[in-house]
């Protein structure tokens, strides 16, 4: 991996691939509080070119600093953007820096420093209670969330949304990294064929309330 950015509220790295389709992957907080969080999804992304954002002081996105550091992205006729927990979070914020055309969010938290809401508590103190994931500009977006998370999901209006009422927010993405491969072929090619393998999974489809098509931002 090349370090494109290594210092600040915000790393990014870049690892080489064969085709010209960009994966995002945007890092969720981690195992170790007391290290940065790590990049993740490189294994899953092979062969596609991928960059690795990695939100340094777990702000979900608030620190400064996102956007120019997005900004150094290398540019592909396509990208993708993937991510779990606050990584998923990040993934949707993503959308609003880079011209993305599809997002998987595995478990994003909608509000993730709410009153109700105590799991990240430890790193979500500091953060606005009111934070709000923002609304994916994507052209196409999954949203994919565990039984633990219901209360997280209910916030999400827009997209593909799927539910797995067998596993929890711990496990979500170990369970679906044997298949991302395939669901990042097929979120970016066949609708169809990205819901049949998550329902394979065992992921439920809610009915989505989709809002008006967005543009992407220009490269």
């Amino acid at each position: 991996m090349t370090p494109l950015v290594a210092e600040g509220n915000y790393h990014l790295l870049y690892l080489p691939g064969t085709t010209e389709t960009l994966i995002l992957t945007c890092a969720s907080i981690g195992h170790d509080p007391s290290r940065p969080p790590v990049p993740e999804w490189a294994r899953s992304t092979r062969p596609h070119p991928t960059l690795f954002l990695i939100d340094v002081t777990r702000s979900w996105g608030t620190a400064p600093g996102l956007a120019e550091t997005l900004a150094l992205a290398p540019k592909h006729p396509q990208t993708l953007a993937l991510g779990a927990s606050m990584g998923g979070f990040l993934a949707l914020q993503a959308t609003h820096h880079l011209p993305i055309d599809a997002v998987i969010a595995i478990g994003p938290q909608h509000q993730p420093a709410a009153d109700w809401e105590t799991r990240w508590r430890a790193h979500t103190d500091a953060l606005p209670r009111d934070l709000t994931a923002p609304p994916s500009r994507a052209r196409q977006t999954y949203i994919l969330h565990a039984a633990d998370d219901l209360a997280q999901a209910q916030g999400f209006t827009e997209a593909d949304q799927i539910l797995f009422p067998d596993q929890t927010h711990s496990t979500l993405a170990a369970h679906l990294k044997p298949a991302m491969p395939g669901l990042i072929e097929a979120a970016l090619t066949d609708r169809r064929r990205f819901l049949r393998l998550v329902s394979q999974a065992g992921g439920r489809r809610k009915t989505p309330t989709r809002p008006p098509c967005i543009s992407k931002p220009s490269p």
